[in-house]
């Protein structure tokens, strides 16, 4: 494993958030305005030296990628509450994109900032929360902190139900 900041990450990892973060537009459909967000990539840092990028678009898909090279994916085509979750989140992020900076540069996380950047036509836009730290006067922050908790709580469930039910079949 290569080390980038203090994350240790594998090449599969960098890879798939390089290409979460490159994914084109032209695979949904839909009328996009040039800054209509249709996808979220946000890296959460989390303990024990864990860093996890979950990546979200607006047709429900929801996808986290592990620093380790691990993954959880494909739980968007058996769940419709994890869809309507990460389409929500997708969704209300527009709203935040005014208090982000256009970037071309995807630094991973330093300490337990979580990087969060919007997918648009006209390019990527980044912005950093610091998770318990976010101000009452920046609503759009805190909506979107909230939703992608909602997301994440999503996939834990799921994660849950298909342990369960793979324990079902192997017993």
């Amino acid at each position: 494993m290569a080390t980038v900041d203090r994350y240790p990450v594998t090449q599969k990892y960098l890879m798939t958030r390089n290409q979460a973060l490159n994914f084109p537009i032209d695979f949904f459909k839909g009328n996009f305005k040039k800054n209509d967000v249709y996808g979220v990539v946000i890296d959460i840092p989390m303990p024990g030296n864990v860093l996890s990028t979950m990546v979200c678009f607006i047709n429900g898909a929801a996808n986290l990628y592990f620093n380790n090279g691990g993954e959880y994916t494909g739980a968007s085509q058996k769940y419709r509450t994890l869809v309507q979750a990460a389409h929500n989140l997708v969704a209300v992020s527009n709203t935040l994109l005014s208090k982000c900076e256009k970037t071309t540069k995807f630094d991973l996380p330093r300490g337990r900032v979580h990087n969060v950047f919007l997918l648009t036509k006209s390019g990527i836009y980044k912005t950093e929360f610091a998770p318990g730290l976010i101000p009452e006067d920046q609503p759009e922050k805190r909506s979107v902190y909230v939703l992608y908790q909602k997301v994440l709580s999503e996939l834990r469930n799921c994660q849950l139900k298909d342990e369960l039910a793979n324990k079902k079949i192997n017993n």
